[in-house]
């Protein structure tokens, strides 16, 4: 887009002494010189990439100087290409009119912006159609850079073939657009950029807006609509490279500047944004070249185990809370986020000088849309802007009124509002921090009711909300280096409140029945917003997050103007966000103990309605798919449970009347088979009538006496479970040692995930075992053929015929890149947690085995497995086991625990997996 003064450039190509050793060895072995001169060029190419790998290795931040570097050495070698072309292979000394042919740079090689491994896009201009002697040159150019190994993107036209293809295509128009010249005939170069700026430009400048606007969009579709996605895409995500062309392109088109900093000239830009253009620029094109000489590809993507090495390759280091690679990343963001922010001043402008235009012509030339007075703002057109230059500088605290008037009012912000806003933002000390109108305005704004979450994005990418929250403004573009979370913490804190605006308006009322109805039950609504903004606002900082952000909202709950009572019910709910989440998922909820529990640390109706709500947006706003029936289900069943338990003081039934109780409903659900319920009653103990759900219970009956009037060894039933967003296996087998972790083998060689396991003996030895299982993808097996797969994998591996260790081992990882992060094994024992069992949980490196080899290992130790519950954070696996020694007795703190700790950490770790696979 500029031009970049490359220092020292012989250093990298030396296009005379190439071209005088060129025609030294054409001088020498004359038709045959053409081997020896390609592996001149070789050399050349070679040489120079080097030397610029070595540059930018010296200095990893040079962006700009790295990728002018790489369009100096092409420009270099393709002059001399096409000079040896004309002079050696296909001399003319008398050309025809029609025998011109100019070499011009198109698509990035055009803006002189080349990464190592870039296309190099070309466009040969011919004078005339058809004429054998460009057509010679040009294939024995390309030929020869074939050879070297460049992958060359290329065209030849005429000027009028080019021109008429420019209009056709949005594609060739923006090419042709930042067409460079490189060698050949200039006369005929600039013949064309005059023609095409007369027939192509003139006159079409709103249309290519409006095509490159839907172009762009669609772009961000395609590579996640959101510039926070974690593994970004450099050129074409959004905030990445390419919107920095698209603004290029389009100030070019319309105002036809030559070099991006002549859209400070022509009002674009102001010159401090113009500088944040170039520094985002020259930052993503550091990392972009990163890239290419890492992976020696054309990589654009940049994935997990990149971000680790380029961040050491700039020079990042780890910091307390902060590793390199989070710091390297939060750099990252902060550049994408600038250029969201610099694209929607820009192309505001663009859209009010349309506006203009149009204003001076056509029927309505003169008439003039009235605006009115909002509070001293002017609002038209939607848009509220500020009245003068200077009326933030005469009272910062409008920095904050003037997004809350936005949100009231369901107004747009003038693009000239957020450049003054962004520029004032600076002007938010700790006067207006304390000033108790700024906080009155805040807090209507972060619970308005229209659409609270857009307008705190815009307030965040004007650098306001940062400054007026600076705690804020800490987790701004914090990424967290997992496959868990998909967004930074800013992006995912303010889908948060989106997330619980729209509950409360009732528009996810079908995903999230419970909070929709809770939202309007609870005593202060701005308690639900402000946890929402809150709950993660400490990450990043070394320690608990959960209790340095309770810490945090303690602070500043006052100075938003919450009571007392307010200000500690957010602190407990910051402190205690990940609770219901963590008991839902990885305890009993049917152990009277995991509620007991639960409910002493809620001890409220009040804290437990806001904290489901909480719960409920938070794990949604982790990124698509994370929320899903399953966990809504569980989530809703410890509500309930919790919520009549804290409505009674105690449990509403004794043990004797709850299971007689779920024996009647038992019955009333079987109808006319109703009698298994009292014919099996005491083959299965009391704590299988109270650890499984009702629909659960009556299907066993049935499977249970079909087996045995048939007498058969092992009873396989799978089907779709609809309510809860999985697939029920239920496997009725004599019972032996080591059968749930060779069950568990068996599913997942299927290809299945086991999410819930309940274990359970009939008096008279059968094993009947009830699992919930979802694919890969966190969706349930429901086709009759990935059922018949489920039933053979089991029946395969409870008859030992295949064997399971190896084939497990080859199965591929949950996620392809989880080797990228550091998940060392970890095992909890909690003896607490239950009266009748101890718990285990086992935090590991997910993978398709590990459910099978813990369950193995726990069965090699002697232990009886009661219920398994297995949950997911992206790469990472969190399985928690219900266990007793075979008397049926808990743990004991001492060598026994000690040697299991060991056994299982082995069992999950990297070492196993990598010797199995290379046994």
């Amino acid at each position: 887009m500029n031009s970049i003064r490359i220092p020292a450039q012989r250093a990298i190509v030396d296009r005379r002494e190439l071209a005088g050793t060129i025609d030294a060895l054409v001088a020498e072995h004359g038709d045959k010189a053409r081997p020896k001169v390609v592996a001149t060029l070789k050399a050349a190419l070679e040489a120079g990439r080097s030397e610029l790998a070595r540059r930018l290795a010296a200095k990893p931040s040079a962006g700009h100087e790295c990728a002018g570097g790489h369009a100096f050495l092409i420009d270099q070698l393709v002059r001399v290409i096409h000079d040896y072309a004309v002079t050696h292979v296909y001399p003319a000394a008398n050309r025809s009119k029609a025998e011109r042919l100019a070499i011009m740079a198109v698509g990035g090689y055009g803006r002189a912006e080349m990464a190592p491994q870039s296309d190099v896009d070309i466009a040969f201009i011919t004078g005339g159609k058809g004429t054998a002697w460009c057509e010679q040159v040009v294939e024995a150019m390309l030929y020869m850079m074939w050879d070297l190994g460049l992958k060359v993107g290329h065209s030849t036209r005429t000027v009028d073939q080019a021109l008429r293809m420019a209009k056709d295509d949005l594609t060739i128009r923006t090419a042709q657009l930042e067409g460079r010249y490189v060698w050949g005939d200039r006369e005929l170069f600039d013949e064309g950029v005059r023609r095409f700026e007369r027939e192509v430009v003139r006159g079409n400048e709103r249309a290519f807006v409006t095509e490159k606007l839907a172009e762009r969009n669609a772009r961000h579709k395609r590579m996640g609509d959101s510039r926070y996605v974690v593994e970004p895409n450099v050129k074409d995500g959004k905030g990445g490279l390419r919107d920095l062309h698209t603004l290029y392109w389009i100030g070019k088109f319309i105002h036809r500047v030559r070099a991006a900093a002549e859209l400070v000239d022509v009002g674009l830009f102001t010159p401090a944004e113009y500088r944040s253009f170039r520094r985002a620029e020259n930052f993503l094109l550091a990392v972009r070249c990163h890239l290419h000489v890492l992976t020696g590809r054309a990589e654009d993507r940049l994935t997990f185990d990149m971000q680790r090495r380029i961040a050491e390759r700039m020079n990042f280091a780890d910091r307390p809370g902060k590793s390199a690679v989070e710091r390297f990343m939060q750099l990252y963001f902060l550049h994408a986020k600038r250029v969201g922010s610099l694209t929607g001043v820009f192309l505001a402008h663009i859209d009010e000088q349309f506006a203009a235009k149009s204003a001076k012509s056509g029927f309505f030339a003169g008439w003039k849309q009235r605006g009115r007075s909002l509070k001293g703002y002017k609002v038209f057109g939607g848009k509220i802007a500020a009245p003068s230059d200077d009326w933030f500088r005469k009272d910062p605290v409008r920095l904050v009124e003037i997004f809350q008037l936005a949100e009231a009012e369901e107004l747009e912000l003038h693009p000239e509002a957020m450049r003054q806003a962004d520029r004032d933002s600076g002007l938010i000390d700790n006067a207006v921090r304390k000033d108790p109108r700024a906080n009155a305005l805040f807090l209507d704004l972060l619970t308005g009711r229209n659409n609270p979450e857009l307008v705190l994005r815009w307030m965040n990418e004007a650098g306001v909300l940062g400054k007026f929250v600076p705690d804020f403004g800490k987790v701004n573009a914090q990424m967290q280096f997992d496959m868990y979370h998909h967004y930074t913490v800013d992006e995912h804190t303010i889908r948060a409140i989106g997330l619980l605006n729209k509950i409360e308006k009732g528009e996810l009322a079908e995903d999230h029945p419970r909070a929709t109805r809770l939202i309007h039950k609870v005593n202060s609504r701005r308690v639900a917003y402000v946890a929402a903004l809150l709950h993660d606002i400490a990450k990043g900082r070394g320690g608990d997050h959960s209790v340095l952000g309770a810490e945090v909202a303690r602070d500043l709950c006052p100075r938003f103007g919450m009571t007392e009572s307010e200000t500690e019910l957010v602190a407990w709910l910051v402190l205690h966000h990940l609770l219901m989440s963590r008991t839902a998922q990885k305890r009993d909820l049917t152990d009277p103990k995991t509620i007991e529990d639960f409910v002493g640390e809620v001890q409220s109706a009040e804290r437990l309605r806001h904290l489901a709500i909480l719960t409920a947006v938070d794990i949604r706003a982790v990124g698509p798919g994370t929320w899903n029936s399953w966990k809504g289900q569980l989530l809703g069943e410890l509500y309930d449970v919790s919520s009549e338990r804290l409505r009674l003081g105690h449990m509403r039934e004794g043990r004797e009347h709850r299971i007689a109780g779920k024996q009647q409903q038992v019955s009333e659900l079987l109808g006319k088979q109703a009698h298994l319920v009292e014919e099996l009653a005491s083959t299965l103990g009391d704590a299988y009538w109270i650890a499984e759900p009702v629909d659960i219970i009556a299907q066993n009956l049935v499977q249970y006496a079909a087996a045995r009037e048939q007498a058969h060894e092992l009873s396989v039933h799978c089907e779709f479970y609809e309510a809860r967003g999985a697939t029920l296996v239920t496997v009725i087998a004599a019972d032996h040692p080591g059968l749930f972790y060779r069950i568990a083998g068996g599913i997942h060689l299927a290809g299945g995930n086991i999410i819930d396991a309940r274990i359970h003996t009939t008096r008279q030895g059968w094993a009947l075992d009830n699992f919930l299982v979802q694919d890969p993808h966190g969706g349930a097996f429901a086709e009759r053929s990935q059922l018949d797969r489920l039933k053979k994998s089991i029946g395969d591996a409870l008859a030992n015929r295949v064997d399971l260790a190896p084939r497990l081992a080859q199965r591929p990882l949950a996620h392809s890149r989880a080797r990228v992060f550091d998940v060392s094994p970890r095992v909890l024992f909690d003896n607490k947690a239950s009266n009748r069992f101890t718990v285990i949980e086992v935090n590991a490196r997910d993978r398709p085995a590990l459910l099978n080899r813990l369950a193995r290992t726990l069965f090699e130790q002697r232990l009886v497995v009661h219920s398994a519950h297995i949950t997911n954070y992206g790469e990472r696996a969190a399985d928690t086991f219900y266990v007793t020694d075979l008397t049926g007795h808990k743990l004991s703190v001492g060598e026994r625990m000690d040697a299991i700790e060991k056994a299982l950490i082995e069992a999950a770790s990297d070492a196993l997996q990598d010797k199995l696979e290379n046994a």
